[in-house]
This record gives structure tokens, C-alpha cells and sequence, in this order.
């Protein structure tokens, strides 16, 4: 049995990495400073190791305890809009935090890590579907630290031998499909559970940031994906590292973009009602069309995604309903 590392994996993400991994038969371990994290959402089959990943005392005392064979790391600040008004914040956790990992890693021969990146490293391509073979091109903190998390992570593999495989995506959406765990942040900025707070009566309507782009319906298209869906990609790059495979960076989406308009529509089908909704300004920096390949991933990962935009919003429907005020209700 392969003993896995989960790097953040009291988060949103890393949690049902953590849950998926143990489904499938690993041993996992997850490391968590619970900073954003909830220890509501840990796997009770999982090892928890409560610390920073830039303490490098305590990375190396779980590593030499632990042995695992590899490392699943999601542990980043992930705010776009925080990102530009606290940049040397998001450069110490993310970067140096990376920076401490693969310290850890190297001193201890852990040789493979599955990196969480992000397709903000691409900022706006004028070529879409966006693919591996654009040039990157972050307008935002976030996305230059997944970057550079990303370089650290080649030139380790060169001088070192740590295979990595770094899973470029953009929106992560919905819950197991038992809506035992889920999406919880607060501040919540993500557009599902936003509209969902509406029918929930969290919040009276939902904005929608300018309807005045070149798109089909005037609003803002994005590529989404679920969350489970997510976890298979990780779960079978894991695997193609296992196999002997060399370092690689995919990246992951449904190819098919959902207009802000397409996703309350959906939201209204799958709750039965009205979501009220209103238009202001457009944000900043905001492209009207964001959407990736992942051609790549399917051919060389074999991977492909299963669940459709109604899943994604039924699975986060039944997470919120059953959490309205989030892993404080449990």
C-alpha cells in the first residue's frame, strides 16, 4: 500500500483528495495549519499532522516518521483579489512554503509530489481554448507564486530527481456526491456557492459583474470542473508518476465554458425556483472567455471529466444544505 502525503488537506480540495485516496485504497497523511482548513473536513482514516509547511523542523520530523512515498500538495493562499493588496504575504506561504517542501522532500528522498497549480499562470491568452504550449502570463500575485512554485519544482527534478506533476485549472465546483463534505470559505468568493446562498436566503439576489461582454449572453464565461473529477486527475498523475513516468504539467478543464448567466440557470433548474439576480459594473481585469484544453491530460492521463454543470450544482446544493453555516453545523 502507497503511503501519500495530502499537503493542505483540511481544505476545500485537499479534503476530498484525502477522502478519494483512502476510497481507493492508499494510506494517507495529511499535513494542515488549519489557517483556511477545517478539522471537520479531515478523513478520520487519515493520519493528521497539525503545522506549517515552512517550518521545515516539523515537515522533516512527519517525513521521517511517516515514510511516504509521495506528496499531493495543495497548501496555498488561493485569493486573486487578496493576492494583489497582501503579495509579500502570498509570496512567503505559497513560495517559500513551497521552497521548505522540497527542502523536506530532498532530505528525506521523497521523489514525487502532484502539484495543485492554477490556470492563472496564464493571465489572458488571446488563443483559446488555452493550451500547455501557451506562454505564461500571470496579471495577478496568485498566479506568478503558482509559477514560481512550478519552477522550483523543474529545477528540483534537474538537480535532484524529483519527478512533479504540476494540474493547471481554473473553477473547482461542487461535493461528494453524499454532501458530507464540501466547499466552505469564508470569505466565500466562488460563484456556485454565491448563487446557492440566494435560494439558501443567505443573501437576497446575486450580482453579476457586467453583462455587456463579447459572449453569447453578455456575461462572463468560465471553464469549470468538479471537484471529484479534480481528485481523478491528481489520483492518476500520482499513478503516472508511479509508473517511472517523467515530470509533466497538464492542464485540466471541461473544455466547455458556462456563461455567469448558463450557471444561475442551471441553479434555478436544480433547486426548483427563481434565483434573483442583478447587473453591476464590471470588475477589473476580468476576460470575458477563460476556458483550457485538456487534450493533453486525456491522451497521456487518460483522464476525462464525468460530471456535468447540473452535478456540480446539485452536489454543492446538498453540502450547503445540510452545512448553512458551513462546518460550524456539524
Amino acid at each position: 500500500m502507497k503511503k501519500i502525503m495530502v499537503v493542505g488537506g483540511a481544505g476545500y480540495i485537499g479534503s476530498h483528495c484525502s477522502r478519494i485516496l483512502a476510497d481507493r485504497g492508499y494510506e494517507v497523511v495529511v499535513v494542515d495549519n488549519l489557517s483556511t482548513g477545517h478539522r471537520k473536513a479531515l478523513d478520520p482514516r487519515a493520519t493528521f499532522y497539525e503545522g506549517d509547511i515552512r517550518d521545515f523542523a516539523f515537515l522533516d520530523r512527519v517525513f521521517k516518521k511517516e515514510k511516504v512515498d509521495a506528496v499531493v500538495h495543495f497548501a496555498a493562499k488561493s485569493l486573486v483579489g487578496v493576492s494583489m493588496k497582501e503579495p509579500i504575504d502570498y509570496f512567503d506561504n505559497n513560495v517559500n512554503g513551497t521552497l521548505v517542501l522540497l527542502k523536506a522532500m530532498v532530505a528525506n528522498e521523497v521523489k514525487k509530489i502532484v502539484f495543485s497549480s492554477s490556470a492563472a499562470v496564464y493571465g489572458e491568452q488571446k488563443v483559446l481554448p488555452i493550451t500547455e504550449e501557451a506562454i505564461p502570463n500571470p496579471e495577478c500575485t496568485y498566479g506568478e507564486t503558482k509559477l514560481q512554485m512550478e519552477k522550483m519544482m523543474k529545477w528540483a527534478d534537474i538537480a535532484y530527481g524529483v519527478r512533479y506533476v504540476s494540474l493547471r485549472y481554473f473553477n473547482v465546483a461542487g461535493a461528494l456526491d453524499n454532501g458530507e463534505i464540501g466547499e466552505d470559505h469564508n470569505p466565500e468568493t466562488h460563484l456556485i456557492p454565491l448563487i446557492l446562498q440566494v435560494p439558501l436566503k443567505k443573501r437576497p439576489q446575486i450580482s453579476i459583474f457586467g453583462d455587456d461582454y463579447p459572449t453569447p449572453d453578455g456575461t462572463c464565461i468560465r471553464d469549470y470542473i468538479h471537484v471529484v473529477d479534480l481528485i481523478d486527475a491528481h489520483i492518476k498523475a500520482l499513478e503516472y508518476l508511479f509508473a517511472g513516468n517523467k515530470s509533466d504539467i497538464f492542464n485540466l478543464g471541461s473544455e466547455n465554458g458556462f456563461s455567469v448567466k448558463e450557471m444561475i440557470q442551471s441553479a434555478e433548474k436544480v433547486v426548483g425556483q427563481a434565483i434573483p439576480q442583478e447587473v453591476v459594473s464590471r470588475r477589473p481585469g476580468d476576460p470575458a472567455i477563460l476556458i483550457a484544453s485538456s487534450k493533453k491530460a486525456q491522451e497521456i492521463l487518460h483522464w476525462k471529466p464525468r460530471y456535468t454543470l447540473d452535478q456540480m450544482i446539485e452536489t454543492a446544493y446538498k453540502f450547503h444544505k445540510s452545512h448553512l453555516n458551513g462546518y460550524e453545523d456539524k
